[in-house]
């Protein structure tokens, strides 16, 4: 084979290898967890350390050279010119140089295991993301090391195949390996069964391996560089790329002059000869820049330097200093010396103005095995630590066994086996591209976990490399994602698309780890932020929303009051809270801390978004004066207090045969004989006598009840009595709504029926409830009920003008209901036959012998609601239930505030049973504040 024809075939094989020079950094050696069969020698035997030099320089440098340094530095000064390659070396060390300050800044903030990228990412962002970063890392190394054996093989092929060139069959001396695909897929499996081998003795040969190959890679830079001076001028042959004869066929090595530096300064973007598309900047810079990364070495060997701390940011610097100065040096010294038309047309020129030829072969074959195995090494460690993470459950369980020396020989082998299933592929130019990729996905990963780190301001985020802030981690992760797409818009899509898929599938698979999570430290850090910004001063009726306290006994007969006030909320604060009986100092422990955890499994249960707020008092009403002074902070405060009603009815468990997983959705949720499952730890409720805790009666009696509500007023916080809701089933409701069933109402009574003379329809209380009916509606899974207001009047009454007058009201307020005027004349007699004999009674309280009398009489009645019979506000109860059909799924009723007259506590709660008697779920409410307005 001629020169000419050596050189027409090598350039296309080298334009393909230098496009994913950077698989090269997987690596090296990273550290191993031991096996517990490891012998006492073993044990007892100190493993040997790696110094700055050999551990980090040399694996960061022959990453970042690879076969680039050889092969593109022609294809760069000849397109761009030397200015403008200056400014895109520049530019691209600009960007890797940030994401080598976010790996010196997370590498020093503690020990890295085996994984390296991928063991940052996920213990800074979780499980989710490092997994499936890890994954695309791992895919990565695997195509890389298929990649540069294929690309190993061709060059030897180039070299050494029997050549047809010269039409006569024969071959020169020198070429005795015959050629095909077959061929050519056997050279690829016994280089990658070399790397097997070297891969499963251990990252120690691997190691001393690199030293040898960095210094022949050396020995040919310095070749290279002195070729420059002492080679004089020579024509090199071209290779013809096109059958055109009218192209030159020769070119000049002209020696260091000025002339054909001149030349050179500007750029001459022309059509690849290797490729046949037309070349500029971008396209340019992006090959160029594929050629720079591998940065990551040196943090992969964290395990088994002397000094991680302090070898990986001097040793990672350094290297990335030590090849920016040579790619620059070496892109003057070709300007100085080559003309334009060899370095367009010519891109293995190095090799015929050495002055050894083939010493620039030998540089080429060393460090494209070096990329090879440490692409293998690289993958083998990735798939280790994902698998030992038990990221997959057990599907990657054998991966993460090991030998009695810590070398991970499962993990090897299947990623020799993978890498040995994408060398079928023959050809890899597509998958080169995709390789690169990929690989500044995950430096961007990295830059977003440092900067995840340094945003949330945890205390715990002290890395002993300081020289680092967000600006920096942000700049690199816009290089790292402008990169990618300049490459190709659609492999970078496609792998950002692929990532997030199985980020979900491992959100939704991978069991809860205690790495800890910077996305909670984050949300406490903006939290906190915006909290203060929260100001009360600033409220505004526009913007009120319910944040609700609800007091709940045992959550084992609320779950039905649980999840209403889940949908009243409206994006609001709510809290569950209970009250333990007890006093701290006569306990040898805080009862509550270990309730903690079934509360919290009961929101994830019920699926309600609510917190939970526990507290030990010596009495109930004490209790809730307590979380109604502490719950929630700044201006989420609670606003209302709902209350279960005080009556006899029996509680049912709920929670009976519920059971639930404690955890995250793992795998072995699919396996029902492995599936860990436990009941919810509440006690048994009230007049149940089965279970390990007998249920025992109520904490709190009537009067202390009432106080409860009379404090929360006091404390201007509205009030929400629920009564009925244990018998309330959320799925039982929405069924009405369903075609073909009675439909779903919510009905409204705004008047105050403890009042009857006062006639008002609109006063706070009255707006608060339809206020709440509406914010009822509006939720989503309620916004097929239809409200019904209903309007008591009098028959004498203008009925059509009170009417008219209501449904203005909601027009302003832009509430939809349905109203309803409901005559209730027989009512008002009853109500008008008890206050006249109160009345009788009144002037006889003067007398001596009828004070007990009319003592019994108002005592049994509120000082702010006038005197009323059992048989009235049975009627009135009447009335509700004969106006509600069909029946609605909830009733809104008015809640009077409570007697001033602590005496009178029993009849108030015994009026409100009266009127709320079998009603159904029902929420009397009492609203202390506006909640509506008319303005925009």
């Amino acid at each position: 084979m001629t020169a000419a024809n050596m050189s027409e075939k090598t350039p296309l094989l080298h334009y393909r290898l230098s496009s994913s020079s950077h698989g090269s950094e997987r690596s090296v050696g990273v550290s191993v967890e031991k096996s517990p069969r490891v012998s006492r020698e073993t044990v007892e035997k100190p493993p040997v350390k790696l110094s700055t030099f050999v551990g980090v320089i040399i694996p960061t440098v022959l990453s970042m050279f690879s076969v680039v340094i050889f092969l593109r530095i022609g294809f760069v000064v000849g397109h761009a010119g030397l200015y403008q390659s200056i400014l895109m070396f520049l530019v691209a060390y600009l960007i890797i140089t940030m994401t080598v300050l976010s790996v010196c800044a997370v590498s020093t903030n503690g020990a890295i295991d085996a994984g390296g990228a991928y063991y940052m990412i996920s213990r800074a962002l979780g499980p989710e993301f490092g997994g499936s970063v890890g994954i695309l890392y791992f895919f990565a190394n695997v195509c890389g090391c298929a990649l540069y054996v294929l690309g190993l093989v061709e060059a030897i092929t180039v070299s050494f195949g029997i050549s047809e060139a010269d039409g006569t069959g024969l071959a020169y001396s020198h070429h005795v390996l015959p050629v095909g695909y077959w061929w050519s897929l056997l050279y690829a499996s016994g280089v990658l069964l070399l790397c097997l081998v070297v891969c499963l003795v251990g990252a120690n040969v691997y190691a001393k391996a690199t030293l040898l190959i960095f210094f022949i890679v050396m020995i040919v830079l310095s070749s290279i560089f002195v070729s420059f001076f002492i080679v004089g001028p020579r024509v090199v042959v071209l290779p013809a790329a096109f059958a055109n004869s009218t192209l030159p066929t020769t070119a000049n090595f002209t020696g260091v002059k000025l002339d054909t530096l001149l030349g050179n300064l500007w750029a001459s973007y022309t059509v690849d000869y290797t490729t046949g598309s037309m070349m500029s900047f971008i396209t340019v810079f992006a090959v160029m820049f594929n050629g720079c990364t591998g940065i990551m070495a040196g943090s992969n060997m964290s395990g088994d330097l002397k000094n991680p701390g302090y070898s990986i940011p001097h040793g990672t610097l350094t290297a990335v200093v030590f090849t920016f100065i040579t790619y620059n040096l070496l892109a003057v010294l070709v300007s100085c010396s080559c003309e334009r038309l060899l370095l367009l047309r010519n891109y293995s020129f190095l090799r015929d103005i050495n002055i050894w030829c083939p010493l620039v072969m030998v540089g080429i074959y060393s460090s494209t095995l070096s990329a090879a195995m440490s692409n293998l090494i690289g993958a083998s460690r990735i798939l280790f630590a994902v698998s030992r993470d038990n990221i997959f459950g057990g599907v990657l369980a054998p991966a993460s066994r090991t030998s009695e020396t810590g070398n991970p020989w499962v993990s090897v082998l299947i990623s020799w086996s993978l890498v040995q299933v994408v060398l079928l592929s023959g050809k890899l130019n597509t998958i080169a591209s995709i390789v690169t990729i990929c690989f500044l996905l995950v430096y961007a990963a990295v830059d977003l976990a440092c900067l995840a780190l340094e945003w949330a301001s945890a205390p715990n985020f002290r890395p002993t490399f300081r020289y680092f802030t967000w600006h920096t981690c942000a700049l690199g992760i816009v290089g790292c994602l402008v990169m990618m797409f300049l490459i190709s818009a659609v492999y970078a899509s496609a792998s950002i698309a692929f990532m997030l898929v199985l980020l979900l599938l491992i959100h939704y698979l991978c069991p809860s780890s205690s790495w800890g999570y910077v996305s909670q430290a984050l949300i406490f850090h903006q939290v906190r932020k915006y909290l203060l910004k929260l100001d009360v001063r600033k409220d505004h009726v526009k913007f009120w929303r319910p944040q609700v306290l609800l007091m709940v006994a045992n959550p084992r007969s609320s779950t039905g009051l649980i999840t209403f006030i889940n949908d009243v909320k409206k994006s609001g604060l709510y809290v569950l809270g209970h009250v333990q009986l007890g006093e701290l100092e006569m306990l040898p422990a805080d009862p509550l801390q270990p309730c903690y955890n079934s509360w919290l499994s009961l929101v994830d249960h019920l699926n309600i978004k609510a917190f939970v707020s526990l507290t030990l008092a010596d009495s109930v009403r004490h209790g809730i004066q307590h979380l109604l002074f502490i719950s929630g902070l700044g201006g989420m405060r609670p606003n209302i207090l709902v209350l279960g009603f005080y009556d006899d009815c029996s509680p049912k468990d709920n929670l009976q045969d519920c059971v639930f997983s404690t955890g995250a959705l793992s795998l072995d949720k699919f396996k029902p004989d492995k599936a860990q499952k436990r009941i919810f730890h509440f006690p048994a409720v009230r007049g149940d006598g089965v279970g390990s805790e007998a249920a025992s009666a109520k904490d709190l009696s009537i009067e202390e009840y009432v106080f409860v509500i009379a404090d929360a007023v006091k404390m201007q916080k509205s009030v929400a009595l629920a009564r009925y809701f244990c018998t309330f089933n959320r799925s039982e409701v929405f069924a009405r709504a369903k075609p073909g069933q009675s439909g779903l109402y919510v009905d409204v009574w705004p008047l105050n029926l403890l009042r009857p003379d006062s006639g008002r329809y609109v006063d706070t209380c009255s707006l608060f409830l339809l206020q709440l009916a509406c914010v009822l509606n509006m939720s989503h899974a309620w916004h097929q009920a239809r409200l019904r207001l209903f309007l008591c009047v009098k028959t004498g009454s203008c009925l059509q003008e009170a009417e008219k007058k209501l449904q203005r009201m909601l027009k302003d307020l832009r509430i939809t209901a349905d109203v309803y005027t409901v005559p209730w004349d027989h009512i008002l007699v009853l109500h008008g036959q008890r206050q006249a004999k109160v009345n009788q009674l009144h002037p006889k309280v003067q007398t001596e012998g009828h004070k007990e009398e009319a003592a019994e009489c108002l005592h049994n009645f509120p000082s702010n609601t006038t005197l009323l019979s059992d048989e009235y506000l049975c009627a009135v109860n009447l009335l509700i239930r004969e106006n509600g059909d069909p029946p609605p799924a909830v009733r809104f009723l008015y809640l009077p505030h409570p007697p001033a007259d602590t005496r009178r506590y029993t009849s108030y709660l015994h009026q409100l049973d009266l009127l709320s008697r079998e009603l159904g779920p029902t929420m009397l409410i009492h609203g202390v504040a506006p909640v509506l307005t008319t303005d925009l």
